[in-house]
Parts: structure tokens; C-alpha cells; sequence
């Protein structure tokens, strides 16, 4: 353990003592919001960031050694176990390291070299190799053995080859020596399989169809790209040489050191067109196909990463996004045939009433609709409207303000909101049991009004995978996806807290220590017996022990109950603190909570004992500064330009607002409210070069825009955050990707480097492919997910 604690001390940056105490709480049942909030003291101040890596590395560091413990006990019991090996066994620091060292001693199959020992040709290889001076076609009539299948000098030679092979094949420094030479050299090459360049799912592959890129500097996003069309046959993807170089030049650099590694001289001796043949068929049938088949899949894996990261990223900004906050909100679920569905929830959340209106094409009920809306505003008191950003939507906004325009009294606010996987929410089994009698479509427009009011509240309630800001969400591991983006929820939704009284069950699910069963008790509870006035009553709840009680209450808020206190985030077990304080300055909970004046003036130190340390003691003071504050920014809207409601409504050069809907690695998407959402490229996020577009931006900020170009036929459009970015000249006769092509990395000395002012000119760029194709790529996915 103390080298496993070493190790994740070194890769956090942090202390043994640190990473010690924060192994034992997970492992005593803790989860990491608990921990990132309750116990600074025992963790030295992780944070919850730090906290989701170290259990995540904790996992992988104790499978290796499970690993590790086989591997020994497989090598012991062939008595094959030196104190040498051990020690190279234990020094093994990754799972593919380890497995390279147990390759010579992994149960195999029965092979071809295993099949000439066994036909007594091992001296005949050995001596091959040692004294290449032997003629090969002298020695190998010695050992033909027509009974074991080697009937004649040629399969007799051949054997021996494979004996050989199969040896150096099993080499661990030799197979790191060549993957490092592959990574370093390698080129990722992508072909267009023979006659699928026709096919219809193709086309969207076709800047694949003859592309290559160093191996270690595929980006995630192309990487995806690429094996999701080798999964649909459209595409064959192999590692090799630089396209400009000799096509065998990667397979003679290796075979090269295949060379050196064992120490020959092939230099006219009689073995040694035969031992170049052994090399040869190491490199082609052994090593170059098992390391390019496990380079293949790390770039699958570090791409899977890297994407799931993305969707973490993107998912947090969303769950983190501002409430509208406790008003009564009527969510539009616009539609054209079907009509546009019309909910009313109070500023709780509770649904109140509907209705179906038919303002546009084919019905075209313009005011019979507008009456409509402005009756059921009026007699529930509505002050905010929530538009799905769907079919119709541009069309039922301006609907909506026709309606504020005609009713000034109302004082209505209508606001865009995305509507990506309501309709999950609205066939979900939670749905039905909460609104058996309301159509699915209803339900939709429910969610809608309340995704405006909480939007991480109502979020929850849809699988994470829905919410529609992933990369190539399909295309990685699921169960690893899901890991993560339940951590991200668990964390956003404790950072915030929750009203007991108010909490869904799916919100409750994510708190610190509960579960479904457990929420679903605490609803019970509620039912049975009425709100909670403390959070003791919580001991009350069925099946909700001890343990579950202390990793919960604090992140449960009681507005109007017994004591103020629980409406804060200070847990209970930490009330003492708080009495010191009222005891010392003799006044009441209600008279220290919020009094900034007295509170600046405690000193944390002055409370602080064997159990709680300055750290607990500090943010029990904050807390009562500010009870119960919420870390989500404050509620803003975006405009969106009148006038603009489809493609054909843009022209280059036009300034835009909009809202972030996604960020991906090669940039950002932004809905500008013409139901197709544009890029801005991560070259043109800033007038400054950007390495990473999350530093920029965030799913759901609201930012200023330029029209570049639109696609109305492919339906792209090319966005810019950079105000001194010009749209390309009318003579221009580069396609948009190209020249999006030409944002990419900056060479040299300057990569990864910001110009020394924001006057400097953006570093020079040499052709980092696809960047925009990949883009228009994940555009079209993405609007396809959203619909």
C-alpha cells in the first residue's frame, strides 16, 4: 500500500499522509463530495477534482497489483520464478509493461516453434544464431525428421525460423524499444476501402479516404472519427511510414533495430540472408502486427478519454448553468402540424395547467393562440416563458413576442431553452408516475418550463448521456462514459445542495450517500408524515443509517424549519462549533447568521479543537456569512437577432448573438437560433491562439458572434468570436473546410504558446487536416442528437 500511496502522492502533487487518509475514507464508504467538503482536515484540502482522479487511479493501481499477484503465482507454479523476475514484476508500473514481461511465460496455444522443439530443432537454431558462419542448408539436413512433419531442408529451416521468432517476439525490452520507435515514427494512415467510396454513409468520411497524420499527434476527435468508419467498412486504417518516404522505410528502421538489439553483424556470412528472414518475419508477422493492433486500441482508448473528458466538461457547465429561479413558468414545446404544447408550472415546480395551440402552418390560429396564451398567463400569474429550441421554435418565439408586445402589463420574459432529451424525460417510467394522466408531449413542455426555473433539478431526471453536449458520445466505452458523467452529476449536484422538502427522487439519488431506495423512502416519508422541520427527522426514514446520515445531511437544506441552521450547508455534526460562537457572544442563530460584521470579526482559530480544524472551522464561518449560497452565476438570457430565423437569413459579416450549446475539442458551437447551430473554430475563439476551447468558453455562456460563410445546402455555417476575423473574399475559391484546414497548430517553438499581446498576429499555421471537415462531421451528428 505504502508504494501505492507513494505513487498517487507523486501524480496528484500532494501529500503521503493526504492520499493515505483519503484511500481510507473512500474505503470506509465516503464519496468524494463528502469528502472534498466535510474532511479538509484528514485530507490536507483535496478537492473534489483531485479527489475523482486519485479514486479513479486508486482502481487502476489495484487491479495492476491483483494482476501482478497472478502473473507471480502463474510464474511460481512453472518453477520458472527468479528473484531477478520479481523484482522486474514488482518494478512494473503499468498493466502493459507487466504484460510484457509476462509474455515468455504465458500459457499459449501449441505454435509452429513450439512444434519444431518439440521435433528437436532448437540446436539447430541456436546454432544459426551463434555461428552464422554455418552454411543453413548443410545443418538443416541434419535434422529433418519426416515423422515429426519436417521432411526436407526447407520446412526443416523453417521451423527453426519460428523458433526464433516466436523467442524474440517475446523480448519485454526489445517490445518497448519498438513501441516507443512506433510511437515516435509511426503515421496513422487512413484508406477508403475498395468500392465503398460510393456508398451513402461514405460521404461523410471522404476527407479519410486518402489521409495521413503522425500517430502521437492524432487528436481525439479525428481518431473518432477514422475508426468509426473502419467499424462501418468504409474505411481501413493501418500504422506506417511517412507517405513521402520509402514505403518499407518504417518496417527497415525497425527491422534495424530488431537487429541491433540482438547484437548481429550480418555482414556475408552464410546464415545471414537466413537471419535476416528471421528478422524479417519478427517484424511483419509478429511485432509489427501485435503493436500496431495495441497502438490502434491506445488511440482508441486516449481518444475515448479525451472525449469522455469533453462531455464531463461540457456536462458540469450545463448542470452549473444559472437557475431562473422560483417564478411560475410556462414551458412552449413548439410544433407545426402537432400544434404547440403549452404547460404551467407554479415557483415550485408544480405542473398547473395545459393546453395545445395551432399558431402556425397548416391551422395558421395566430390570435385564437395568442388569446390563449395571454388567458393563461393572466389567471396563473405567469412571469416566464420557457421556448424548446426545436421544430418551430424561431416561429413560437416571435408568437411569444407578439404576446409580451400586446400585454405590457403581464411583464412577461420569454427565454430559448434547449430542449435535448426532454423527450426521454417524457417517456421515462419517473414521467409517467408523476403525470400517468398528461400525454408524453405535455410532459415535454413541463420539463421545458422547469429546466428554466433549476435547470440541474430537472436534469437529472434524464439520463446524463442525453443531455447532448458529448463528442462522439456512442462511439466510447459506455460504462466508462457513465463513471464519469455520474461523478460530474454527483459533484454538481452536492456543490449546490437540495430543499428536502422539494427534492424529486432522481435528485435525491445524487446526493452524498443516498440511493434510489433511499430517496424513494425520503419522498415516502415526506408523504406520510409532511415536510421536514429538521434534519434529525432524517434518522427516522426507513433503511437510513448512521453512515447515510452523516455523508447526506449537510447537502439536505430545510428552509422554514426548526433551526436556522439547517438551511445552511454547515452539517450537523459541526453545530457545536456554532453554539461556541452564539455562547460567546450571547445572541441568537437568527441574529449571527448573515452578520457579516460579527463574523469578519471571529478568528477561526479560536474555535477550533481536536475534532474540527481551521479548515472546517473557516467554512463554518463563510457559511454563516452567506447561508445556503448558491455557486451558480446569475441568470442572463441571450437575444437573438429579429428577423434571423433560418440559413437562408444569414449573410457573412452579420453580428450575432447566441448560446454555446457544446464544446468540443476543435471548437465551439453556438445556437444563433436558426435551428442549425454554427461553429466557431477553435482558431477563431480568440484573436490570441487557443490550445484548449474549454479555457474559452463554456457550455451555456452567452457570446458575441460573426457570420464567416454558410453552407445552405450542407447546413454548416462558419461562426468567429473574433471580431477582426473577415469572411473570405466573393472571389475565394477555397472550399470553407480548407481554409478552416489552415487554423490548425502552430509550428515549432510557437506551439502551445499565446503571442506576447493581443496585437500580435496569430502564430503561423501548417495544415492540421480536417479540423473544419471533422467539425461539419460532428455538426451533422450533433444535430442529429438534438433532434
Amino acid at each position: 500500500m505504502s508504494k501505492m500511496v507513494q505513487q498517487l502522492a507523486n501524480e496528484l502533487n500532494a501529500g503521503q499522509q493526504q492520499v493515505s487518509s483519503a484511500i481510507t475514507l473512500l474505503d470506509e464508504g465516503s464519496t468524494v463530495p463528502f469528502i472534498a467538503r466535510y474532511r479538509k482536515e484528514a485530507t490536507g484540502g483535496l478537492d473534489d477534482i483531485q479527489l475523482r482522479k486519485l479514486e479513479q487511479r486508486l482502481a487502476y493501481l489495484r487491479e495492476l497489483e491483483e494482476r501482478r499477484a497472478v502473473i507471480l503465482k502463474s510464474i511460481s507454479e512453472q518453477d520458472k520464478l527468479t528473484d531477478a523476475l520479481t523484482a522486474q514484476i514488482n518494478a512494473a508500473d503499468s498493466k502493459t509493461l507487466l504484460e510484457d514481461i509476462y509474455l515468455p511465460y504465458k500459457p499459449k496455444r501449441r505454435t509452429k516453434g513450439q512444434i519444431a522443439i518439440e521435433a528437436g530443432l532448437q540446436p539447430l537454431a541456436d546454432i544459426l544464431f551463434n555461428q552464422p558462419e554455418q552454411d543453413p542448408q548443410t545443418l538443416g539436413a541434419e535434422y529433418i525428421n519426416v515423422e515429426q512433419g519436417f521432411a526436407d531442408v526447407t520446412t526443416v529451416l523453417e521451423g527453426a525460423k519460428s523458433i526464433l521468432v516466436e523467442q524474440f517476439a517475446e523480448s519485454a525490452p526489445l517490445i518497448h524499444q519498438l513501441r516507443q520507435h512506433l510511437i515516435q515514427q509511426g503515421y496513422l494512415l487512413s484508406r477508403v476501402v475498395k468500392g465503398k467510396d460510393q456508398e451513402k454513409n461514405a460521404a461523410k468520411f471522404r476527407d479519410y479516404f486518402d489521409h495521413s497524420e503522425k500517430l502521437k499527434g492524432v487528436p481525439s476527435h479525428r481518431a473518432l472519427a477514422m475508426l468509426r468508419g473502419r467499424n462501418e467498412g468504409v474505411l481501413s486504417l493501418k500504422i506506417g511510414a511517412a507517405p513521402q518516404s520509402e514505403k518499407n522505410a518504417l518496417a527497415d528502421s525497425a527491422e534495424q533495430i530488431i537487429q541491433s538489439h540482438l547484437g548481429l553483424r550480418l555482414n556475408h556470412k552464410a546464415a545471414d540472408n537466413w537471419l535476416k528472414s528471421v528478422i524479417q518475419s519478427c517484424w511483419k508477422k509478429k511485432l509489427g502486427v501485435n503493436l500496431e493492433t495495441e497502438q490502434l486500441g491506445q488511440l482508441k482508448e486516449k481518444a475515448e478519454t479525451d472525449a469522455i473528458g469533453v462531455f464531463a466538461t461540457n456536462l458540469k457547465d450545463v448542470l452549473m448553468a444559472a437557475p431562473a429561479g422560483a417564478k411560475t413558468t410556462m414551458g412552449l414545446d413548439p410544433g407545426l402540424r402537432t400544434g404547440v404544447k403549452v404547460a404551467i408550472v407554479d415557483n415550485t415546480g408544480k405542473y398547473c395547467d395545459h393546453a395545445t395551440i395551432f399558431p402556425h402552418a397548416p391551422q395558421k390560429h395566430w390570435d385564437k393562440g395568442l388569446r390563449t396564451l395571454a388567458n393563461l398567463c393572466r389567471q396563473h400569474k405567469v412571469e416566464l416563458i420557457a421556448i424548446g429550441n426545436g421544430t418551430a421554435s424561431r416561429e413560437t418565439d416571435k408568437l411569444a413576442a407578439e404576446l409580451i408586445k400586446a400585454n405590457p402589463e403581464l411583464k412577461l420574459t420569454k427565454v430559448m431553452v434547449s430542449e435535448a432529451g426532454a423527450s426521454v424525460y417524457s417517456a421515462s417510467e419517473f414521467a409517467s408516475l408523476e403525470f400517468p394522466d398528461l400525454d408524453v408531449s405535455i410532459r415535454g413542455a413541463i420539463s421545458i418550463a422547469r429546466r428554466l426555473q433549476d435547470p440541474q433539478a430537472e436534469l437529472v431526471k434524464i439520463e446524463a448521456k442525453a443531455i447532448g453536449v458529448g463528442q462522439y458520445q456512442h462511439d466510447v466505452s459506455q460504462s466508462q462514459l457513465a463513471t464519469s458523467l455520474n461523478g460530474v452529476v454527483e459533484d454538481c449536484v452536492n456543490a449546490v445542495g437540495i430543499d428536502l422538502n422539494m427534492a424529486s427522487i432522481p435528485l435525491l439519488t445524487r446526493v452524498s450517500g443516498l440511493n434510489k431506495t433511499l430517496a424513494q423512502n425520503i419522498v415516502s416519508y415526506r408523504d406520510e408524515h409532511g415536510s421536514f422541520s429538521n434534519r434529525e427527522q432524517l434518522k427516522k426514514v426507513k433503511r437510513l443509517g448512521p453512515k447515510a446520515y452523516e455523508q447526506c445531511a449537510g447537502f439536505l437544506r430545510i428552509g422554514a424549519g426548526d433551526n436556522l441552521l439547517d438551511s445552511s450547508g454547515v452539517h450537523p455534526e459541526s453545530y457545536a462549533v456554532v453554539e461556541r460562537v452564539l455562547s460567546q457572544h450571547k445572541m441568537g442563530i437568527g441574529d449571527l447568521i448573515g452578520n457579516s460584521e460579527v463574523l469578519k470579526g471571529l478568528n477561526a482559530v479560536d474555535y477550533t479543537d481536536d475534532t474540527f480544524g481551521l479548515p472546517t472551522v473557516t467554512d463554518i464561518i463563510a457559511e454563516l456569512d452567506k447561508p445556503g449560497r448558491d455557486p451558480r452565476p446569475q441568470f442572463k438570457t441571450a437575444t437573438f437577432k429579429e428577423g434571423v430565423e433560418t440559413l437562408k437569413d444569414l449573410t457573412p459579416g452579420m453580428l450575432l448573438e447566441g448560446v454555446v450549446s457544446n464544446v468540443a475539442s476543435f471548437g465551439a458551437f453556438v445556437d444563433i437560433g436558426v435551428h442549425q447551430d454554427g461553429l466557431v473554430h477553435i482558431s477563431s475563439l480568440s484573436d490570441q491562439f487557443v490550445s484548449d476551447p474549454s479555457t474559452v468558453v463554456k457550455a451555456g455562456d452567452i457570446v458575441k458572434v460573426k457570420v464567416l460563410e454558410v453552407d445552405i445546402n450542407r447546413k454548416r455555417i462558419n461562426l468567429t468570436m473574433n471580431m477582426n476575423e473577415q469572411p473570405p473574399a466573393p472571389g475565394d475559391n477555397d472550399k470553407p473546410q480548407d481554409r478552416a484546414q489552415n487554423k490548425g497548430k502552430p509550428e515549432g517553438r510557437n506551439q502551445g504558446k499565446k503571442p506576447s499581446n493581443k496585437n500580435a498576429s496569430k502564430p503561423k499555421a501548417k495544415a492540421a487536416p480536417q479540423n473544419a471537415a471533422m467539425g461539419n462531421a460532428f455538426a451533422d451528428a450533433f444535430a442529429k442528437l438534438k433532434k
